[in-house]
């Protein structure tokens, strides 16, 4: 019986190198020029400093065109609160991994709703799709890259 999984995962290395692509670019800025502003990347978040919050918006911006240049999805973008820290402000940016128990639901309802002949499970992580035939799964596949459900999938492990 033919299936695949979903996933969702993002390469940690190409973050790596959007992250030091942005301090660079922040170095060479002029109208970052004697600012106290970075980027520090630890584990599968980023935290970015500055002296305010109109600059932490000017450097959100650039670690988006990083990464789209590294081809991280942006989509896995995930914004937390603002902290204002003295006179720095500074706020943590998470990159998103795996599928939550809750879009792991939305994405077996989709399926479900459409009518296709298939069956989604979820498992830990990830959603494996069973189906009787290969251009179900296709179908399948189709019909979640056309919904946007705010995050980036990949679809592996596809077996006939």
């Amino acid at each position: 019986m033919p299936s695949f999984d979903i996933v969702s995962e993002i390469d940690l290395v190409e973050v790596r190198n959007a992250v030091d692509n942005a301090n660079r670019e922040l170095s060479t800025r002029f109208d970052f020029r004697n600012v106290e502003a970075g980027f520090e990347l630890k584990e599968n978040q980023v935290t970015m400093s500055a002296d305010g919050e109109f600059r932490l918006q000017q450097m959100l911006s650039i670690l988006r065109d990083k990464c789209a240049k590294r081809g991280v999805n942006a989509e896995s973008l995930e914004e937390q609160k603002v902290d204002h820290i003295g006179k720095t402000v500074k706020q943590q940016i998470k990159f998103r991994q795996g599928i939550e128990q809750d879009m792991g639901k939305k994405i077996v309802k989709l399926l479900k709703d459409s009518k296709m002949k298939v069956q989604a499970s979820i498992q830990g992580e990830q959603v494996r799709v069973n189906g009787k035939k290969r251009d179900d799964l296709q179908e399948a596949i189709a019909l979640i890259k056309s919904s946007e459900l705010g995050q980036p999938f990949q679809f592996t492990n596809f077996r006939d």
